[in-house]
């Protein structure tokens, strides 16, 4: 066999193991992402839920005579602002993760503070459609943590993906970029004081 007939033969079968990979590893990535994506609308139904369970629970603690107003216009207001910043999974930069967040504790904040004001109204706790709404919240608030912890670890797999050799040179390739997961929000670092 002539010198030439072996090179062309050996750079054929390279240039075919580099094609298989590419778009094994293309079709990969590909997959990866779409993990990703619907782990976030995963995340998007809980905290969908988690507004429409509002309006429910707001109106039912309405009826209760005296009732804080400010308190319910704070989470009514809450949950507007919430409900009004949509993000595509396309769109999970930093930034629009951090608005999303945002948007979503101030939620959750103002739905504790409706809690604790609950407190103070027996009559009202007692209230089986209320005791209802509030099982059900803290159902939906566990399934908002777990799907926030299956999206970042979709994230985690598609991030270790994109950037592990020599995917990340198809990854760069066919634009496929890092991606942002949940963090937790600025000050949990540090335990609460309680005081007695």
């Amino acid at each position: 066999m002539k010198p030439g007939r072996i090179i062309t033969i050996v750079v054929a079968v390279l240039l075919a193991f580099i094609l298989f990979r590419g778009c094994s590893g293309y079709n990969g990535l590909v997959k990866q992402d779409e993990v990703v994506k619907n782990a976030w609308n995963n995340v998007q139904t809980e905290y969908q839920n988690r507004a429409d369970l509002v309006p429910n629970l707001v109106n039912t603690v309405k009826g209760a005579a005296n009732f804080e107003q400010e308190t319910l216009t704070k989470v009514i207001e809450a949950r507007s602002k919430a409900t009004s910043i949509q993000l595509k999974a396309e769109d999970l930069t930093p930034e629009n993760l951090a608005k999303f967040e945002q948007a979503q504790s101030e939620l959750s904040g103002a739905l504790s503070r409706l809690l604790v004001t609950v407190e103070k109204y027996p009559d009202l706790k007692a209230v089986a459609g209320f005791q209802q709404l509030q099982g059900q919240l803290e159902q939906i608030e566990n399934n908002i943590k777990n799907s926030r912890k299956t999206f970042n670890e979709a994230i985690n797999g598609y991030n270790v993906m994109v950037r592990s050799f020599p995917m990340n040179l198809f990854a760069g390739m066919f634009g496929f970029k890092a991606k942002e997961g949940f963090k937790a929000a600025e000050g949990t670092d540090k335990a609460p004081e309680v005081k007695f």
